[in-house]
């Protein structure tokens, strides 16, 4: 059963285990937006081995396969953006209607159960179809799992708050890395990662049973007025909608960077290390991205608290897109330099995705919280999608070059040099034009 505190106040140990269950949710979420990443290569070489090519072909082979594999992986991304995009909207009405709880735990138990099943297939269609289905539960999980962990901490630092959550994700990839460097994942052996995906089944039942509820939601749902207006309605139109659509759009240019561009480092390294004799160059890369995703993700919200919004966004766009071009126009996986720079990428980045917690979701009122961090944060998965599916006819241009490819769709971050001067420079910017049920928090730590 639920356990459901008085909706006036959260105990210690109330708080701390919504914090814990947030924390592994998201990090659990990560590994599963991280998995496919390696696996898409050798899981595309081991279909195509299946349907081998026709006459005259052969000699082309490997541009083939490096082609598709790209091309590919291209698709599952886009089916991880767009699944998340509408489960992020999905439960985050679930969320605003029936519960951050609730929506949290079924978000996890989608994603880890699908995961699963994705073991048994046997077509690159197959797996597209199940990944897809997955990822609603991973865009679930963020719109109510920050919604949770910010009413349920309403006093604590935005700050130290928005970074564990920004990390936790990264914390994911990183995990991932870690059991790569052991267990490889190959053509011969990469559906075990699909069978680590489902391990986080225990945890979703686990959230259902024990965790207790937002008391800020409880007291909300209390109120007749509360369940006037749809949320997803609501945060389309004013006041709100000024700040959804800033919302969207601050969120697209880190999905997009990141999914398009960042991600390429570790299919490149694995492409490169099987022509080197290097095996365990992809896991390398894979595990020094995390961690500087983990330290990057953890610093977002104290940039944005001690830089400002409008400065810090500036900033994290400009080193995203220096190092990009570094990276990808005068480096190869081989060098030296590759894996610090894979390291500095990551770390630089991924402040995005501790800046993002510590923005969005004070946009919006209690009563269309989770609403709105789902929308304004997932929604930019669909226009990244787009582009992303877009850019698979990169593929056949540069023949299946993926340093070309990143250095391309690495210019995104050039928009976010532009768009940081629309970010309000303060809480008083918006304050004003939407309605709030909290006073002003006394900020107090964590720990």
């Amino acid at each position: 059963m639920i356990l459901n505190p008085q909706p006036t106040a959260l105990s210690a140990q109330g708080r701390y285990l919504v914090l814990i269950a947030v924390f592994l949710g998201w990090m659990f979420a990560g590994m599963e937006m991280s998995l496919m990443i390696p696996a898409t290569r050798p899981a595309i070489q081991d279909f195509l081995s299946a349907h081998p090519p026709k006459t005259g072909e052969s000699v082309n082979q490997v541009v083939r396969i490096e082609t598709r594999a790209d091309q590919w992986l291209s698709w599952l991304v886009s089916a991880f953006l767009l699944g998340a995009a509408l489960g992020g909207i999905v439960f985050g009405w679930i969320a605003d209607r029936a519960g951050r709880v609730k929506a949290m735990g079924f978000s996890i138990l989608c994603y880890s159960s699908i995961t699963a099943l994705s073991y048994f297939v046997t077509s690159p269609e197959q797996l597209l179809a199940l990944r897809f289905l997955a990822c609603l539960g991973i865009g679930g999980m963020w719109p109510s799992g920050v919604a949770l962990a910010t009413e349920a901490w309403p006093s604590v630092s935005r700050p130290a708050l928005a970074g564990l959550i920004g990390a936790a994700a990264n914390v994911g990839f990183l995990i991932l890395g870690l059991i790569m460097l052991y267990h490889p994942i190959t053509r011969e052996s990469w559906r075990w990662v699909l069978l680590l995906g489902g391990t986080p089944v225990v945890l979703g039942a686990f959230v259902l049973a024990f965790v207790p509820e937002s008391p800020q939601w409880l007291a909300e749902k209390q109120a007749p007025a509360s369940l006037t207006a749809t949320p997803v309605a609501e945060v389309f139109r004013p006041p709100l909608l000024r700040w959804t659509m800033l919302g969207i759009a601050l969120g697209t240019i880190p999905l997009l960077g990141g999914w398009a561009s960042g991600q390429r480092l570790v299919p490149w390294a694995g492409q490169v290390g099987e022509l080197q004799g290097l095996p365990g160059l992809k896991a390398s890369t894979q595990t020094l991205q995390a961690l500087g995703a983990v330290i990057g993700s953890l610093s977002g919200g104290w940039l944005a608290s001690r830089l400002g919004r409008r400065r810090s966004y500036f900033l994290i766009s400009l080193g995203s897109l220096a190092l990009s071009a570094y990276i990808f126009l005068t480096l190869t996986p081989t060098r030296a330099e590759f894996l610090w720079a894979t390291f500095a990428l990551g770390l630089v980045s991924t402040s995005f995705f501790g800046w993002l917690p510590y923005f969005l979701p004070e946009l919006f009122p209690t009563r269309v919280r989770a609403t709105g961090s789902g929308v304004t944060y997932n929604f930019g998965r669909i226009l990244s999608a787009a582009a992303l599916l877009s850019s698979t006819a990169l593929s056949a241009l540069f023949q299946g070059d993926i340093a070309k490819m990143g250095a391309t769709t690495s210019l995104v971050y050039a928009l976010g040099l532009v768009l940081a001067w629309f970010i309000p420079r303060s809480d008083a910017a918006w304050s004003s034009q939407i309605t709030r049920e909290d006073a002003p928090p006394v900020k107090r730590s964590l720990f």
